[in-house]
């Protein structure tokens, strides 16, 4: 069986990337949820994790770590995570790849932070930068690949959208300005029933992690009747 060792739901994009996959696929999969501080390898984890990090995955005496290379063993079993197609495949593995190296302005300005609802604000230029690409490889995946196969990147729900599932929540979360498709985009996955089901259980999270809820205030604080208020964090 599965098993699969995941941080904060309400902090841990890499986390939710192999778990939202696992989940739309109807896996059948243990998942065994553990503390992150936000603060890079951790001993503690070290037993389950031989890189210190969540998530990671065991299949019996198989034990897999890195967002991607989970999910890269999920298609192993389950090929339906990646497109049939061997162009779109190749495509789809590009983008996921170019997600999971890249757009470290992005990451460090706009942590993963479920439960934040900023007002927004203007964004930096290297931050603005990443925001562009992003919408730019979102539109150009659904106009060559999604035809009238399904309303994903690639049609049907695919590795590369569970890759950009983090991005998707910073978008929302500190209220960035998008262009129309890609904000449609970004509102058909949070209407995915994975999605849904982590920021339920993000919500119901009571740990916080200082330096992530930082960020609230630095773009603009948070939105009128927000449930996350700045003096409760």
């Amino acid at each position: 069986m599965l098993t699969l060792y995941i941080g904060n739901k309400n902090y841990s994009s890499w986390s939710l990337r192999p778990w939202l996959l696992l989940t739309h696929l109807g896996a059948d999969f243990l998942e065994v949820p553990v503390q992150v501080r936000g603060l890079g390898p951790n001993d503690t984890h070290r037993p389950y994790a031989d890189n210190g990090l969540v998530p990671a995955l065991h299949d019996d005496a198989i034990h897999i770590c890195e967002s991607l290379a989970i999910c890269e063993y999920v298609a192993e079993l389950y090929p339906q995570a990646w497109p049939a197609d061997r162009h779109a495949r190749a495509v789809a593995r590009s983008v996921a790849s170019e997600m999971h190296a890249g757009f470290g302005a992005l990451r460090n300005a706009m942590p993963m932070n479920v439960k934040a609802r900023a007002k927004g604000g203007p964004l930096p230029a290297a931050v603005a930068a990443d925001v562009e690409r992003i919408c730019q490889l979102w539109q150009d995946c659904q106009a060559h690949f999604s035809g009238n196969k399904g309303p994903y990147l690639f049609g049907d729900f695919s590795i590369a959208d569970a890759m950009f599932a983090p991005v998707v929540w910073r978008f929302f979360c500190y209220n960035v300005a998008l262009p129309e498709a890609a904000a449609a985009y970004r509102d058909l996955m949070l209407d995915h029933p994975g999605m849904q089901a982590w920021e339920r259980a993000a919500l119901a999270e009571t740990i916080h992690v200082a330096s992530s809820d930082a960020s609230l205030a630095q773009w603009g604080g948070p939105r009128e009747g927000n449930y996350l208020a700045v003096d409760a964090l």
